[in-house]
């Protein structure tokens, strides 16, 4: 394991967390807002857009590159940085309404609520693992 295999596991690790931190806020301001007429539900978009970068860099050396003579061509889609991708909250739409127009269902809020702590906690295992590794190469030396 390189360092720099390190350093972009833990930063991954690190935006993941902050990503459950967030995902956690919005769930808790779902569940507060159960019983609000026409609120509407919202959840964070980040794993399918981090997908989508990573997707974009390891398939880069396949892609068309169109050559560019001039400051008005356009330019071919450059491979997205995963490092800039960021979490976003999207407002449920579609989803049924109860009769106030509000969607959120409180017992399945609170079931993600389990299952977002539940991704901290391995996330945080995770992290520790990445530099316990670390610890003991260093004990090697």
């Amino acid at each position: 394991m390189g360092m720099n295999s390190f350093v972009n596991s833990v930063d991954l690790l690190q935006r993941a967390l902050d990503v459950q931190s967030l995902r956690y806020s919005v769930t808790a301001n779902n569940i507060a807002n159960s019983e609000v007429p026409n609120y509407k539900r919202q959840v964070v978009n980040f794993e399918s857009e981090l997908a989508r970068a990573f997707e974009s860099r390891d398939n880069e050396h396949n892609s068309f590159k169109m050559a560019t003579a001039d400051a008005r061509h356009v330019e071919s889609e450059q491979p997205r940085d995963w490092r800039k991708v960021e979490p976003r909250r999207v407002t449920d739409w579609v989803s049924t309404s109860k009769a106030n127009g509000n969607n959120v269902d409180a017992e399945q809020e609170a079931m993600n609520i389990a299952q977002i702590q539940m991704q901290y906690q391995l996330l945080t295992m995770l992290e520790n693992f990445e530099f316990n590794q670390v610890d003991i190469a260093m004990k090697k030396i």
